[in-house]
């Protein structure tokens, strides 16, 4: 017998039909404000952090009643192929909103409790999701259960990587453990990255792609080696505090400007599919959730070349997040207004039903 209350008003709709890749809200808007801090645009990063803030409080309340209140909902939403690995931006936006509490507002003792949140919330979904598709009966076809959504896998093992590793410099008796283990989820995420856009790229080049499937999830393409990026730039950066990371220099130069080089690769593509989806095939542009999922990867590329640059000592490459951020904050902009307009609408749609 099912227990699951009925959604029968506005509130219980909202917790039951949860986007389960909404915490993309939280890592789009932390990666934004770090950029803008990152290039001296303080209020903004200070004005981006106060509204992530709210959203991070939000959806965790949102998704705590979702657990409780409608389990099966959330149980089944993770065995499947499309909305499972939405679940992985929770474990994201985790890792961003504390990085971002970290490097804007210096709140390491947050960011350290956010990271054992998030670290656990890993293991958690990423064990349970791949477990349920796993085992699951009747698995969809490449074709209809495989989208860029599933790179938020990586995204989520990174933003591990870049949190710890930035917490790693201020303590000094657990500085090499915690490298260790930013270490290892950095080349975890470089593993999965290399198996998981093997099957999407071949989905992209022999299977039939039409306008409702070229969703904006498939921005994490480059989004995911963004942040991989970011991670091997921090570990760089890191290396003088611990000596086996010293004799690795090289490897992790290489590989992290391989990871950049491939999410430069990306965007001009990206960018071509989006202009046929939306200008030669005139699909219609309005808000939908998944469209965080396109704002992220550009504060990312912002901030992890940014990053790259100093680890590298490249000051050529600062052009790039000078010019890419403004690109981040109008498309963060216009999609928060659009998101704020979407819930007016349906708020003015839920009165004008009460009041008939």
């Amino acid at each position: 017998m099912n227990s699951e209350p009925a959604p029968n008003n506005f509130l219980l709709r909202a917790v039951a039909d949860l986007f389960p890749g909404y915490f993309a809200l939280v890592m789009a808007t932390g990666i934004v404000s770090i950029g803008a801090h990152l290039l001296d645009m303080h209020v903004l990063a200070w004005a981006l952090l106060v509204i992530n803030v709210i959203a991070f409080l939000i959806l965790w309340v949102l998704l705590l009643l979702r657990l409780v209140l409608f389990f099966p909902r959330v149980k089944a939403d993770l065995a499947d192929h499309i909305r499972g690995p939405g679940f992985f931006t929770a474990v994201a936006g985790t890792c961003v909103f504390g990085t971002q509490l970290v490097i804007v507002n210096g709140e390491y003792r947050a960011g350290f409790g956010l990271w054992i949140v998030a670290a656990a919330l890993w293991l958690v979904i990423m064990y349970s999701f791949f477990t349920l598709v796993t085992v699951r009966e009747n698995k969809p076809t490449i074709e209809a259960g495989l989208n860029g959504g599933w790179l938020i896998a990586v995204v989520s093992t990174q933003s591990i990587s870049v949190l710890g590793t930035l917490l790693a410099t201020q303590t000094a008796v657990y500085r090499e453990l915690l490298l260790f283990i930013t270490l290892c989820m950095y080349l975890l995420g470089c593993m999965l990255y290399l198996l998981l856009i093997t099957l999407i790229f071949y989905r992209f080049t022999f299977v039939n792609i039409t306008m409702a499937a070229m969703t904006p999830p498939y921005w994490i393409n480059m989004g995911a080696v963004a942040i991989t990026t970011l991670a091997g730039a921090r570990l760089i950066i890191a290396a003088p505090s611990w000596a086996f990371l010293g004799e690795l220099l090289a490897f992790l130069k290489g590989f992290t400007i391989f990871f950049w080089a491939a999410a430069t690769w990306w965007i001009p593509l990206l960018l071509i599919l989006g202009f046929w989806r939306h200008v030669i095939k005139r699909f219609p542009l309005r808000y939908d959730p998944q469209y965080w999922g396109m704002i992220f990867p550009l504060g990312m590329y912002t901030v992890c070349t940014f990053q790259l640059a100093k680890a590298i000592n490249l000051p050529a490459l600062m052009a790039i997040p000078q010019i890419f951020i403004y690109f981040a904050l109008a498309t963060w902009a216009v999609t928060f207004i659009a998101m704020l307009v979407s819930i007016v609408a349906q708020l003015a749609k839920l009165g004008r039903r009460v009041a008939s």
